[in-house]
């Protein structure tokens, strides 16, 4: 996973640190290279170079096996599909092969289950007032999920943190995470203003403001 320079991070931190000035609520951006290991995309991907493998030999039949069937023709075959689906195995570790092979549903569940253990991990449902917000980034899947607590989830309409979403997700896409991570914060911090406002009284920073970086 990239690992994002000290200015980078900072950056991240102040944007998180202005974002919550004026709302109780706690926002906590977190980066994972994936989140999940995806172990089916290497067998699926494996079990597809082998099929075409066989499907390669068995069509030439006729220009190198003409002198008919026999136990060595037989061992070459087998061998030819066992790399094939090795070297399927070995594919299927590919992020880009990995999103090719593995159905969007699944990528959103990984996602999203990954999201809900950072959550009570980190301590998000700790908080005083039930106001922790995740903005989880998986940069495999090129997903983001958006996780607020009930003290926040049940004050804002359905579909609020659809735009955040979309926001990150396309600036992964081009290449500017830390530029869509920043903007999406800034918006979540006004969203949150407008639902859970800072008030008069004390405002402490119940979580840290810094970027989670996880393996």
């Amino acid at each position: 996973m990239k690992q994002f320079t000290d200015a980078e991070r900072e950056r991240i931190r102040q944007a998180v640190q202005e974002a919550e000035l004026a709302t109780k609520g706690e926002i906590v951006p977190m980066i994972v290279p994936a989140s999940a290991l995806y172990r089916e995309a290497g067998y699926r991907t494996g079990l597809i170079f082998a099929l075409l493998a066989l499907a390669l030999f068995l069509t030439a039949e006729r220009d190198w096996l003409s002198w008919g069937w026999h136990a060595g023709n037989a061992g070459w075959l087998l061998l030819a599909v066992v790399i094939a689906y090795g070297l399927g195995q070995w594919l299927g570790r590919i992020p880009l092969v990995i999103r090719l092979v593995t159905s969007r549903e699944r990528l959103a569940h990984k996602v999203a289950l990954r999201a809900e253990q950072a959550f009570y991990k980190h301590g998000l449902h700790h908080t005083q007032g039930r106001t922790g917000v995740l903005i989880l980034v998986s940069l495999l899947e090129r997903r983001v999920h958006v996780l607020a607590d009930k003290g926040l989830n049940d004050r804002v309409p359905a579909g609020t943190w659809e735009g955040l979403v979309e926001g990150i997700t396309e600036g992964i896409r081009a290449g500017q995470a830390i530029d869509s991570l920043c903007a999406a914060i800034a918006t979540c911090g006004v969203l949150l203003a407008q639902v859970s406002p800072a008030g008069s009284g004390d405002n402490p920073n119940e979580l840290s403001d810094s970027l989670i970086q996880e393996s």
